[in-house]
């Protein structure tokens, strides 16, 4: 439920001058996200799912952490998922700049209580404004199949606190599927009940704080942090435990990362030939400089020419200077200009990209010239653009 929420002292709505009126900034379904995305933050979770994953906003924002490898959405509505399930293929952008882990999206037509095996072992389960839609049966099998079957690492469960209820005008229930809405103090006896009987320890808190005076109803939603006692999600056992496969799945999508071999490749490449072309450019300038030294002139425009050339790369620690500055220099033989691969493997961005010379020279043979040992690349040292800049 995403709720425009809107509050008074009094009953009457259209009676209540502008100034009294309560909006929650940022909305309240907003807070309710960065409440989950804090804790993704903070906790680092690989397997995430969320639970009554609704039009799967939530999971559109978590699917940039690049901790998260399995990102699992689960809702009744297969209309809604497969109308939204497009919007979490991935973009351009997503080939450019690939992630460093892999990740996959699932979106699963079922229900949360019901058990299917591929929810086992997750880090993190979601439920963001899902048990009042529960119905008194599938409230008590809700907890057998999310806290006892399922059983993650971290369970993340709000609900709307009914003691807030009074501040809205006129309104019983929040929203028309409720089947029931919670004080603090019902829905803090369900979650000690479920976290002391499946072995999780909770802390409770919320997201939207009431107006000045009213402070005593606590948070607009309350929502209960589960963690399992351990904390590790129950390891997968039984070959009929990891057989149930009851949801069906909509929608599945896997995004290009730096484990898959090809993307990794097109990254490496492409970094390898920009450090390249800087160092090409870098020593043209340097030849250009010395040879203007000894004639003793001056070069053209030179502040402006010197605007123009590239500059590429990152600025660098003094740890990282120093591991540059001791690294095989570049050199030229003849009309074709040679940076040797440990020169390379000595910036940070290559570095993380390759584990050593060997792997960087089996991933890039293909792509670009290396000398004849394999031990640099090997580029011409003039090109058509070298003009341009007058070299």
């Amino acid at each position: 439920m995403e709720e425009n929420i809107q509050c008074s002292d009094t009953g009457d709505f259209e009676a209540v001058p502008r100034e009294k009126v309560i909006q929650f900034k940022p909305p309240l379904y907003r807070q309710r996200y960065q409440f989950v995305k804090d804790l993704v933050d903070q906790h680092e979770p690989k397997k995430v799912a969320d639970l009554g994953c609704g039009d799967t906003s939530l999971i559109r924002q978590l699917k940039v952490y690049p901790c998260i490898e399995l990102l699992v959405g689960v809702d009744i509505d297969e209309d809604k998922l497969r109308w939204r399930g497009d919007k979490l293929a991935p973009f351009l952008g997503d080939f450019l700049k690939p992630r460093d882990l892999d990740l996959t999206i699932t979106l699963y037509h079922g229900s949360a209580v019901e058990r299917d095996s591929r929810l086992l072992g997750f880090d993190l389960i979601t439920c963001i404004e899902l048990i009042e839609h529960l119905d008194s049966g599938d409230l008590a099998r809700f907890p057998e199949v999310v806290f006892g079957y399922l059983s993650p690492a971290m369970i993340v469960i709000s609900t709307p606190n009914s003691e807030f209820n009074p501040l809205f005008p006129i309104v019983t229930l929040r929203d028309s599927d409720h089947k029931f809405e919670w004080n603090r103090m019902q829905f803090q006896t369900w979650s000690l009940y479920m976290a002391n009987r499946y072995n999780y320890s909770v802390e409770f808190t919320g997201v939207g704080e009431p107006p000045a005076g009213a402070e005593n109803v606590g948070y607009c939603t309350q929502i209960g942090i589960f963690q399992k006692n351990g904390g590790k999600a129950t390891p997968l056992c039984g070959s009929e435990q990891l057989d149930q496969h009851v949801y069906k799945a909509v929608f599945t999508a896997s995004y290009p990362s730096l484990q898959q071999e090809r993307f990794l490749r097109l990254v490496l490449v492409n970094e390898v030939s920009r450090q390249v072309e800087s160092l090409r450019v870098r020593y043209l300038r340097k030849l250009k400089e010395r040879e203007d030294g000894e004639l003793g002139t001056k070069p053209k425009d030179a502040g402006c020419s010197q605007a123009h050339i590239p500059c590429f790369g990152p600025v660098f620690s003094e740890v990282e200077k120093a591991r540059i500055k001791t690294s095989p220099k570049p050199f030229c033989i003849g009309d074709k200009f040679f940076v040797p691969l440990q020169r390379l493997l000595a910036y940070p961005k290559l570095s993380r990209l390759c584990a050593d010379e060997e792997m960087m020279r089996s991933v890039i043979a293909d792509a670009v010239g290396l000398s004849s040992d394999g031990s640099a690349v090997m580029v011409d040292l003039h090109d058509y653009f070298d003009y341009l800049f007058d070299f």
